[in-house]
């Protein structure tokens, strides 16, 4: 069962890292060579036969289920034909819907579609919609991508404030298939849509002809799943109002509900860098908790028969009243918890262990832990892409490898018989000690192999944060969020206020300049060597020369970001929407052009596309940030990055006023003439002119700072969003032969207003690069722009559709799309 059920698991997990889904002949073949091996493997009895066999049939029976799934779910989404097009649906509101400035985000259930103009709309059966009250607000962005749309008219808050869980509306809404962005080690949009069930996103259009359209049909639609939903918003809120504009009162809802969107990035980070995110929702330890406490309660009640005469354990005992009662309170909490991939472990280990203490069948550790890990594949065969689920099995993995040969169960119960209460007390203490130590150590290579960093306190900050959590602060908040009016307020004030102690904690913790170990992603390899020396450290006692293993642990120690060889360069157009940023090294400087686009107050390209790419390369400094102007989307992130690695010094033709050159360390004007040289490679700033900035008449674009880059032969030119009088000024300016380059960036997104033909032809490009968004709202690039570069001959890429491009330049010129790379079967559907 075990060799069958980790075989499904590999099966599953190969699955998502192909390319394109098999044919359906492939169905056919793996289901009978599946039963081929499936009978071979009952007919031999030897292990070193029968687990091979069996691990090869779960892998066939995973990889064909996964992809039945995947095809299943790849099939509702939206036709290319009707994205960008106004459609009337009607539905109901699905999940908890996220509050954001004057608007909302929601999950929408589609039941009916309207005709329209004699057609009858193709409508995936759930969209992600977003719901704005401003006028003159953009189309919203979701999770790091920046799109487009027309202007928004007013809408109605009172409208937008009724959209609650399990409501059923009428709204007119204008689609697009799903597209996130696309770069090295970032997050990805695109699957979690997809494991999700979301096949097309959009937003409530707010047009004159929509007022009479987008209403309320019903205040609540029942159904389970409905009921469930509304009973979360309902705590969330109650929390909420217990204790307004409490800085931890959205972490008190994420212990109660899982759901996380009210804790601010700020808390986020002191989290996670003291390495006790894990703790900030609903996990495993609280669900076991929550289940033991119930469990106990109905245990003690039933053997006093509720106080009565009632004889109740003589007709079912009360260790299997204690059971069904502890399961029952861990299935709410985890439906209440949104279901997450730690709570489905947990649930499933917890019916499987009572289900065979029900039936008198006690089974091993190892099986429970596999029959859940098969049970969440089962149900979600995208588990295996995200880090809480490979952390979530892994620690319970470790905590059952460290465990073998130490004592066995009968052994230790009869020695907690014989010692008095302080003896077992300490056992306790010993035990949960050695299990912290066994988690904290071996989660390491895994850790850095999904983050690029390790929080050296978190020991320390588990040490105290664990018992205060779980024993303290999560029970009063459960008891709290249940409570009336003012006694919720008082109750809830405490778990509050030790939040408030631990916070502080945590923030002196971090400022230790030890807190936190960053290093590049390691490599496969070095991940296993690791992962071997690990499993060696953590051996039982008497293992021989365990000390071997630090061995396995140097490659990962001495790992040290990359940079090109002497005499290369490379330049990484990274994928952050309708914007720009670009990261240019040498041998030994980093120079970062532009910081993308502001997505929302806490959202932008710095903090959600740039900064996770350098620290996965590890990187943490950068000599130079060029920004090039003041619009939002070449400089919205610059903020982030200030605060988030350090800068040497910042070039900018932004104002002394602005916030981002307040916050810049050395800044300077970027002004034309302006040189230096890094590892023999050329930097050249030929725009703009010192006396432009004496001028009040032009916009930020008319003085983006335009650079140049030149090694050997080679060159890319940086153009910002010039246009085509500053195109004219360099074409006929001073600088005009230092024009000429082999890899341009696209002016202005390849607007209409630039890329002329005079400028193309004094650049002579072998490649343009588009840094564009996906159906963005200007249309970039235009037509008949990109039609003038095709007649040029001159090669086009853009980011909406390679993600990611890496430039490589040395004796020749390379180049890498990230979506080509890195394809995988959910990409460029």
């Amino acid at each position: 069962m075990r060799s069958l059920i980790l075989g499904f698991s590999i099966g599953v997990a190969l699955l998502q890292m192909q390319a394109q889904l098999p044919a359906l002949e492939w169905y056919a073949v793996g289901l009978t060579l599946a039963v081929l091996l499936g009978l071979s493997a009952w007919k031999f009895w030897q292990p070193f036969l029968r687990i091979p066999l069996l691990l090869t049939c779960g892998a066939w029976i995973g990889f064909l289920w996964a992809a039945a799934f995947a095809h299943y779910y790849l099939e509702q989404e939206l036709p290319p034909a009707w994205e960008g097009r106004d459609v009337v649906v009607m539905g109901t509101v699905a999940g908890l819907p996220d509050r954001v400035d004057r608007g909302v985000r929601f999950r929408f259930d589609v039941d009916q579609v309207v005709v329209q103009d004699g057609q009858l709309p193709v409508v995936p059966p759930r969209l992600s919609l977003a719901w704005y009250a401003d006028r003159d607000r953009a189309q919203p962005v979701e999770d790091g991508e920046q799109t487009g749309g027309a202007g928004l008219a007013a809408g109605s808050l009172a409208h937008i404030n009724e959209i609650q869980p399990g409501s059923r509306w009428r709204l007119k809404v204008r689609l697009k298939r799903p597209h996130g962005n696309a770069n090295p080690e970032g997050f990805d949009y695109e699957v979690f849509l997809l494991q999700d069930d979301v096949r097309a996103t959009g937003y409530v259009r707010n047009d004159a002809q929509a007022v009479g359209v987008n209403r309320r049909l019903e205040a609540f639609v029942w159904s389970p799943s409905n009921v469930v939903e509304y009973g979360r918003g309902w705590l969330r809120d109650h929390i909420l109002s217990a204790l307004p504009n409490q800085p931890y009162a959205g972490v008190l809802v994420a212990l109660v509900i899982g759901d996380q969107r009210a804790i601010s990035q700020s808390d986020w980070s002191i989290f996670n860098r003291t390495g006790i995110g894990h703790l900030m929702a609903i996990s495993g330890l609280h669900i076991t908790l929550l289940a033991g406490m119930f469990a106990g309660l109905a245990s003690w009640l039933w053997r006093r028969s509720f106080f009565t005469r009632a004889q109740l354990p003589l007709r079912v005992p009360a260790q299997k009243v204690g059971i069904v009662a502890g399961l029952l309170a861990a299935m709410v909490y985890v439906f209440l918890a949104g279901f997450g991939v730690p709570a489905q472990r947990t649930l499933y280990m917890l019916i499987v262990v009572g289900l065979a203490f029900w039936f008198g069948r006690l089974t091993r550790v190892s099986t429970i832990l596999c029959l859940a890990l098969g049970a969440v594949l089962l149900f979600d065969p995208w588990a295996v892409l995200w880090p809480g689920f490979w952390l979530s099995f892994g620690a319970v993995a470790l905590i059952l490898y460290a465990s073998v040969g130490r004592m066995t169960a009968e052994q230790s119960m009869r020695a907690a018989r014989r010692t008095r209460w302080w003896h077992k007390s300490w056992r306790a203490i010993r035990s949960g000690a050695h299990a912290q130590y066994v988690v904290t150590l071996g989660l390491v290579p895994l850790t850095l192999l999904l983050f690029g960093q390790y929080s050296l306190v978190s020991p320390l900050a588990n040490a105290i944060a664990i018992p205060l959590v779980t024993l303290l602060v999560t029970p009063l908040a459960l008891l709290g969020s249940v409570l009336p009016g003012m006694l919720a307020q008082w109750v809830l004030l405490v778990p509050h206020q030790l939040l408030e102690w631990l916070a502080m904690f945590l923030q002196w913790l971090d400022s230790l300049p030890f807190a936190v170990w960053e290093t590049p992603l390691p490599s496969w390899w070095m991940f296993l060597l690791a992962l071997i020396g690990t499993v060696l450290l953590l051996a039982p006692r008497g293992w021989p020369a365990r000390w071997l293993g630090l061995f396995g642990w140097l490659p990962l120690v001495l790992n040290a970001p990359l940079s090109p060889e002497d005499g290369s360069m490379r330049v990484t157009a990274l994928d952050v929407g309708q914007g720009m940023a670009l990261l240019i090294e040498t041998p030994g400087h980093r120079l970062l052009y532009d910081t993308g686009p502001y997505y929302t107050p806490q959202s932008d390209a710095g903090n959600r596309a740039i900064l996770p790419y350098l620290r996965a390369r590890g990187i943490d400094h950068l000599d130079r940030v060029v920004v090039s102007h003041n619009d939002n989307d070449h400089s919205g992130g610059a903020l982030s990055i200030f605060k988030g690695i350090a800068v040497d010094s910042v070039y900018s033709s932004l104002s002394a006023s602005s916030p981002i050159v307040k916050a810049a360390p050395r800044h300077q004007r970027c002004v034309a003439g302006q040189s230096w040289n890094w590892d023999g490679i050329g930097f050249s700033m030929l725009h703009p002119t010192a006396a432009s900035y004496d001028s009040e008449k032009w916009r930020p674009n008319a003085r983006s700072c335009v650079l140049k880059v030149q090694i050997g032969r080679q060159s890319i030119l940086l153009a910002g969003d010039i246009e085509a009088i500053q195109e004219d000024e360099l074409v006929n300016g001073p600088l005009a032969e230092q024009l000429q380059s082999t890899v341009l960036l696209a002016p202005h997104h390849g607007s209409g207003t630039s890329s002329t033909l005079p400028f193309l032809r004094a650049v002579r490009p072998e490649i343009a690069l588009f840094q564009v968004g996906y159906r963005n709202r200007f249309n970039h690039p235009k037509a008949e722009v990109v039609e003038r570069y095709r007649q040029l001959g001159i090669r086009r890429l853009r980011t909406d559709e390679s993600g990611a491009v890496t430039f490589s330049f040395g004796d020749q010129l390379e180049t890498s799309e990230y979506r080509r790379e890195h394809q995988r079967y959910w990409y460029g559907r």
